[in-house]
């Protein structure tokens, strides 16, 4: 209760007290309330967090700093009222009542309660002694090169081109063809196309008859389901379509629908007089088809280039393959003795999967690219970069009893198979062979094998090395964790020397001279301007995630199940010691973990904390920095630097900084995108079988499927034509450049495109529509847990109708802001978008990074930041805000409640590395909160709780943030924003 000294009168808030003494005509209440303010501004008051002056300069284009400050009569909102502006306030002194609808709709958005895990008794927490970090701390860098080292600007990047005759055009292509204008592609397709001058949809009759038969091929519908829809009296007839089951509309696609891939065949390989079949393509069809797609015409690479970051190009870039040295190579090799060429980097991977939960059913899939389309194609499967090569066999060759003689049959099995299929590679690749790319220019094609994409097991069946070996270098196994490695890479050669005597008496030993299997005719004995043990690219997923990171993972379920909670990071509520069959990607998830569950880790010595910590954060560096899809020498540098950090690795990290400038960053090759494969080329088109003789099913149904996409691309590019017609009368090409190559839409051509900026956005209608503020001030489960809502929202206010205020003048405004509203909407989420370059992370009550003073980016990213967490977002009823606001000034659309924490400091924790913050908070103990506009939010940020040792059986994932005393900025939540923060 707020009571008047002169009257005795009382209110329950402070601002019906504040009105009661600017609005009375007793000189003792006047003299009463002339009291309190000057005590109120002879108060003493602790630092506190307001909303940044530049951000109400830029809101309020008026505001002067140097003014002074307004002089303040009456309340906040001056004193010119008369009797009417409160209604029953001057007899009974009751509270306002607020005419707006209290009514919350609430239902269905109570915070889900977690499923409450046993886990066994612990010990009482205990505290380690702690390295000062004063005296220990490591000084954060203001920037870091791998972001500075390039410029903001992509047109700045300065590129090399290798000139001379190389991706010359045949001298019977068109010259009046523009190159990189997929529109000729797409007309000579069209050619092909009975009826469709008259008719788009041909061969289809209509819209709707080519929408449904789309659906049908596209979304998974059975065969059988889908006549038994259109066999539904009167289906047929209100649809309108030309087909009334299934079998029909499978003789429209194969029959009137070009073929724009080649076709599955079948062949016979006979190993050990046992005949097993092999489902392929011609290889060179399938390179021209990707080669020559009309849609991917205006991202084709013809032609290597050096990209550097500097004008004395003394810096230089990685990221697609033709920014790598292989293909830069390979070119002048080229170049010497066949001048005009235009290489095609052909880049193979294989992996077997199982199709079926039970009865151990798998496939074998053979996948091919080329390097020519930019890695955003290739990576994402609905962009068709990728095309399904061949099925090996699946045998297990049972038969053979003999364990080792099995194993040498298969291996001959695996290389029969892929001789097979890259045999027309040989003549192709030494003598080029004419292709003509989706813009209808013809060029002399050399299809030369780049880089095998596969796992551990599979590069060492690919290489003959032997398992437990490395499959690139010479290094003994048992040397493998020493670094640096002084062993050189496997000489292709020696090896091909090797395995060409088969049949003879020397080519047992050589071939163990040469440390590889004698395995009879491998597929690359053969193959021009190819060396396979550089071939045999690192396997981040396999190799990094699910290799060198587990054996990290311990009995650390404790502190996994109290983490703070973040959109952004899987929660593990049940710990991570109990997960079967760890996926890629949860082991990715893990390892956004990792450093923070192990940071003083019980029964450890302070030194051996430390060492374990600083190791951890070198293998997580090395990996981050290896997934960044951009390089240059120093970020080179920077990868080799995480190796001498750690001094127990495994021989991938020794070799991994040469692919990259070979054939660019690891994204190139990573067998996450093969992962992805399976799901289209193998499980879905098993399941689309009948189960027996499965094969000649799947390779049906993908070559209808993928008639449809293409078919679909067509139709795309037709409409776009008639839209454009409509607009203007160019109708020569749908490219917004044509005769220049552009970049594919998300692609990441320099490091500053890392530190891209989100734009925010919110839904057009709140989560809930009406909460009460005594609800979000709760504290309960079923509370919001904003405390002080209402004055910080007062404070916020004060300061923003008067910018130029003092904080101990708007806090004494503040008291005086009596808000005309007890309920507000509110919303649960914020997305954080940029298209061009990512997806969208989302902000769900996380903690987020807050821009408190502009930023210098001289200073690095966290410069003018601060860490808050978010407790609400929310916007001010429209009802009410001509008494909170003058007509001339608009308050933010969304606001935000935050908790605030410690400023970052220059000095870093000594062993993690990672920035320290506790929760700040004022003079009487209670937290430093704000309200500030949503715009000052820029993006959602994890925090490591520092354990002090056992973790507290009292802690929970829902409390740990309110517990816990001091925490740690997790820099590895996403790519993004380890970039950021590095």
């Amino acid at each position: 209760m707020f009571r008047c000294s002169a009257c005795n009168r009382s209110w329950n808030r402070s601002s019906d007290l504040s009105q009661h003494y600017t609005r009375t005509t007793n000189p003792e209440c006047k003299r009463a309330g002339e009291i309190a303010v000057q005590a109120l501004r002879h108060s003493s008051s602790a630092p506190r967090r307001d909303v940044p002056s530049f951000w109400l300069e830029t809101q309020n284009g008026n505001a002067n700093p140097n003014a002074n400050p307004h002089l303040f009569q009456g309340d906040f909102f001056g004193q010119d009222y008369s009797t009417a502006d409160f209604p029953g306030f001057e007899g009974d002194g009751n509270q306002i009542v607020d005419e707006e609808d209290d009514h919350e709709r609430n239902s269905g958005h109570e915070a889900p309660e977690l499923e409450q895990t046993w886990e066994p008794p612990r010990a009482p927490a205990s505290i380690p002694n702690e390295i000062d970090a004063d005296e220990n701390s490591v000084p954060a860098s203001p920037q870091s090169t791998l972001l500075h080292s390039l410029p903001g600007n992509r047109q700045e990047v300065h590129v090399d081109h290798f000139g001379g005759r190389a991706g010359a055009p045949l001298s019977d292509s068109s010259l009046v063809r523009l190159m990189h204008d997929s529109a000729d592609g797409f007309r000579r397709y069209q050619a092909n196309l009975s009826g469709s001058n008259e008719n788009i949809w041909a061969p289809f009759n209509s819209q709707m008859d080519w929408e449904v038969a789309r659906w049908a091929k596209m979304r998974g519908t059975g065969s059988t389901a889908f006549s038994d829809l259109l066999a539904i009296d009167g289906v047929h007839e209100a649809l309108g379509l030309s087909y009334r089951n299934s079998d029909e509309l499978h003789k429209i696609i194969d029959s009137n629908i070009p073929i724009q891939r080649p076709s599955f065949t079948r062949a016979e390989v006979v190993i050990a007089g046992e005949a097993f079949d092999l489902y392929k393509r011609n290889i060179l069809d399938c390179i021209r088809a990707l080669y020559g797609s009309p849609e991917h015409a205006q991202y084709l690479c013809i032609t290597p280039e050096r990209h550097y970051s500097d004008a004395d190009k003394t810096c230089r870039l990685y990221h697609d393959i033709h920014t790598g040295k292989w293909w830069w190579n390979t070119q002048k090799a080229l170049e010497q003795q066949k001048p005009g060429a235009t290489v095609v980097p052909v880049i193979l991977s294989s992996d077997k999967t199982q199709v079926t939960l039970f009865r151990n059913k798998s496939a074998y899939p053979v996948y091919l690219t080329i390097g020519n389309l930019p890695k955003e194609i290739r990576r994402k499967p609905s962009q068709q970069g990728q095309i399904l090569l061949g099925y090996l066999p699946t045998t297990k060759l049972d038969h053979i009893k003999n364990k080792a003689s099995r194993r040498r049959t298969m291996a001959n099995l695996f290389h029969a198979c892929m001789s097979h299929l890259v045999a027309p590679l040989k003549s192709a690749g030494q003598d080029g062979v004419p292709m003509e790319s989706g813009d209808g220019v013809k060029c002399r094609c050399h299809p030369i094998l780049a880089a095998y994409v596969a796992d551990y097991p599979e590069q060492i069946l690919t290489g003959c090395a032997f398992y437990g070996d490395c499959g690139s270098c010479e290094c003994p196994r048992d040397e493998l964790g020493d670094y640096p490695c002084c062993f050189h890479r496997r000489n292709h050669q020696i090896a091909v020397d090797a395995v060409k005597l088969v049949g003879t008496d020397e080519w047992i030993e050589a071939c163990r001279e040469a440390n590889i299997k004698p395995v009879q005719h491998p597929f690359w004995e053969n193959l021009p301007y190819t060396d396979i043990f550089r071939s045999i690219t690192p396997d981040v997923l396999h190799q990094l995630y699910q290799g060198v990171m587990k054996h990290l993972i311990d009995e650390i379920d404790a502190r996994v199940r109290r983490l703070p909670l973040n959109h952004g990071i899987r929660h593990f509520h049940k710990g991570i010691s109990t997960l079967s069959r760890v996926t890629g990607a949860e082991h990715k998830q893990i390892c956004a973990l990792l450093l923070g569950l192990i940071i003083d880790t019980p029964s450890l010595s302070a030194h051996q904390s430390k060492k374990l910590v600083s190791a951890t954060r070198s293998l997580l560096d090395f990996l981050y920095l290896a997934r960044c899809p951009i390089h240059n020498d120093n970020t080179l540098l920077l990868l080799e630097a995480a190796l001498q950090d750690f001094h127990d690795n495994k021989s991938i990290f020794i070799t991994l900084h040469a692919p990259i400038r070979y054939y660019g960053t690891t994204d190139n090759y990573s067998t996450e995108t093969t992962e992805r494969l399976h799901i289209n080329f193998a499980k879905d088109a098993y399941r689309a079988s009948n189960k027996k003789d499965e094969y000649a099913q799947m390779t049906k149904w993908l070559e209808r499927r993928e008639k449809i996409m293409h078919h679909s691309n067509y139709i795309d590019w037709r409409c776009s034509q008639l839209l454009m017609a409509s607009i203007q009368n160019n109708t020569s090409s749908c490219s917004s450049t044509p005769g220049q190559r552009i970049d594919f839409p998300g692609a990441q051509r320099t490091l500053s495109d890392f530190r891209c900026l989100y734009m925010q956005k919110l839904t057009k209608y709140p989560t809930v529509k009406t909460i009460t503020l005594q609800k979000l001030e709760d504290t309960s489960s079923k509370g919001y847990g904003a405390v002080k809502l209402r004055h910080a929202l007062s404070f916020f206010i004060a300061q923003y109708r008067n910018p130029t205020l003092t904080s101990h003048e708007v806090e004494e405004m503040s008291q005086f802001i009596s808000l005309p509203f007890t309920s507000v909407p509110v919303w649960h989420q914020i997305k954080f978008v940029n298209s061009e370059l990512y997806g969208d992370t989302t902000l769900d009550f996380d903690t987020a990074l807050i821009q408190t003073t502009p930023n210098n980016p001289n200073n690095g990213y966290l410069d003018g930041m601060c860490v808050g967490r978010v407790r609400v977002i929310f916007s001010l009823p429209s009802k009410g805000l001509d008494r909170l606001f003058p007509s001339d000034i608009s308050p933010p659309t969304h606001l935000a409640y935050v908790e605030w924490f410690t400023k970052f400091t220059r000095q870093l924790d000594p062993s993690s590395g990672m920035h320290r913050l506790k929760r700040q908070v004022m003079s009487d103990g209670s937290l430093s909160v704000s309200v500030i506009p949503v715009e000052m939010i820029k993006q959602s940020v994890h925090l490591f709780p520092k354990w002090g040792g056992t973790v507290p059986s009292d802690w929970t994932c829902e409390n740990v943030l309110d517990v816990c005393p001091t925490f740690l900025l997790n820099p590895f939540c996403d790519l993004h924003t380890y970039c950021c923060l590095l």
